[in-house]
């Protein structure tokens, strides 16, 4: 049913130009035309593309890709605005028509994060203490050279002095299967997270600094089909920890020590087709992540993580969201820092913002029912077109959602929602708009008796 609301339009198009009986009948792509790509190379639009010219499908097939023609480009973040559609070259064939309103690429920005794991811990736990804030300045050049490569560039100072500079780019072969990617940050902090008590993170602030770090990464991407992308390499962290850190906690990293430096040598698996990355409707995605890190038994951590994403469209305004994710450590016993699990990064159960769940292996299921709202598009400013494109998009979708969780640690201490079943729900609203922004805002109930209204940026997991 979902299918028939992104393509059925395309059908009636043909059925109108060819005729009601054209469905019976095969058709060739004669050729593909390209407008509106001032800076993005013809090549990276046609490998967005499951067709070629001088292919043949039944009209069917042939609306069926065209509209993931529409999905695949949008999903590149190159475009505004994409059009894809066939007009009739012969009785026959068709030229396919692909026509694109490019995004602006260079973004300098200005800085201001709160280093706490989300909005909510910095502006209720730390009363929105300034002094846990990053500030500076990020040049980010999307599309640098024309091939959807993206540098990024930042220097931060506040709670944590740090440069950084990334490259990504997916493809430098002639057949675009293969590309690189690097990236290495250096940086200093006056605080640190040293340990968990009662599911709390317990920091030490000083006036020296209490950690110095390098991290380094190289590896490369493999992209032989439309929706899976392969990626592996190796990374070196380098990490200095202060005397009174390890005294506080002798097991932060192992046996005492106050330094620390490995490399881990990583693989992870992708699986994206959905209709658009940002905010899903329809469609499945997939992530397996697999790394070794450490040579000896200073360092010695396996791991193993899963996540998956289903997205099942109602009708045209509905839609039930699944996601899952299980993960492993091994062996079970970790120095302190190799020990998070829940509550860092988009690894999360909603209504437990305000926690950590350190452990060894564990997961969560969380599934929701979604429906538009509100869907709208407003004119742009003329002079900022190049910018948003011609009109802006925005649409609201309201949300209730369910969470269950687990996570097993073999010594969790003072702290106790590890090795127990977590549940959490709730009911929110998803805001979406230009560059792929979205904004969650939701309001969650946990089984300590907990809730409170939390701010999420996106995440298709």
């Amino acid at each position: 049913m979902g299918k028939y609301f992104k393509y059925g339009w395309r059908l009636l198009l043909l059925q109108l130009t060819f005729g009601y009986n054209c469905l019976a009948q095969d058709i060739t792509v004669h050729d593909i035309l390209l407008s509106g790509n001032v800076r993005t190379r013809a090549s990276i639009i046609l490998r967005e593309l499951s067709f070629r010219s001088g292919e043949t499908f039944s009209r069917q097939e042939l609306a069926v890709r065209l509209r993931d023609a529409e999905e695949q480009l949008i999903n590149t973040s190159l475009f505004h605005t994409v059009a894809v559609h066939s007009v009739p070259f012969d009785s026959s064939s068709v030229n396919i028509i692909v026509d694109v309103r490019e995004r602006w690429y260079i973004f300098p920005m200005i800085i201001f994060k709160p280093v706490d794991r989300n909005l909510n811990q910095w502006l209720v736990e730390k009363k929105g203490d300034m002094g846990r804030v990053n500030y500076g300045v990020k040049l980010s050049y999307n599309n640098m050279t024309g091939v959807n490569d993206k540098f990024r560039a930042s220097f931060m100072t506040g709670y944590t002095r740090q440069i950084s500079l990334s490259y990504n780019r997916f493809y430098f072969d002639r057949k675009m299967r293969w590309g690189i990617m690097g990236a290495i940050a250096f940086g200093k902090a006056h605080e640190l997270n040293y340990n968990t008590v009662n599911d709390k993170q317990v920091f030490l602030k000083e006036d020296t600094y209490v950690r110095s770090f390098t991290n380094a990464t190289i590896g490369l991407t493999y992209r032989k089909a439309l929706h899976t992308r392969h990626s592996f390499g190796i990374n070196f962290t380098s990490e200095v920890v202060s005397d009174t850190i390890v005294s506080l906690n002798p097991q932060y990293f192992h046996e005492g020590r106050n330094s620390i430096g490995f490399p881990t040598l990583f693989y992870s698996f992708d699986y994206l087709d959905l209709d658009y990355n940002s905010y899903p409707t329809q469609g499945y995605a997939a992530r397996i992540n697999f790394s070794k890190s450490g040579l000896n038994k200073t360092v010695d951590l396996w791991q193993f993580n899963v996540k998956g994403a289903a997205y099942y469209p109602i009708n045209s305004r509905s839609f039930i969201q699944t996601s899952v994710y299980a993960g492993i450590k091994l062996p079970f016993r970790q120095p302190w820092f190799a020990q998070r699990f829940l509550g860092y990064g988009d690894v999360y159960l909603q209504g437990y913002e305000y926690y950590v769940i350190d452990g060894a292996a564990g997961g969560y299921i969380r599934t929701s029912l979604a429906q538009q709202l509100f869907s709208r598009t407003f004119p742009s400013p003329h002079i900022k077109k190049r910018l948003t494109g011609e009109r802006i998009p925005f649409r609201i979708y309201g949300k209730v959602y369910l969470n269950g969780g687990y996570v097993y640690n073999p010594d969790p201490g003072n702290n106790t929602l590890s090795n127990k079943f977590l549940f959490s729900g709730g009911l929110g609203l998803d805001i979406i708009t230009i560059y792929d922004l979205v904004v969650k805002l939701e309001w969650s109930f946990n089984q300590l008796g907990q809730n409170g209204l939390f701010l999420h940026p996106k995440s298709i997991f």
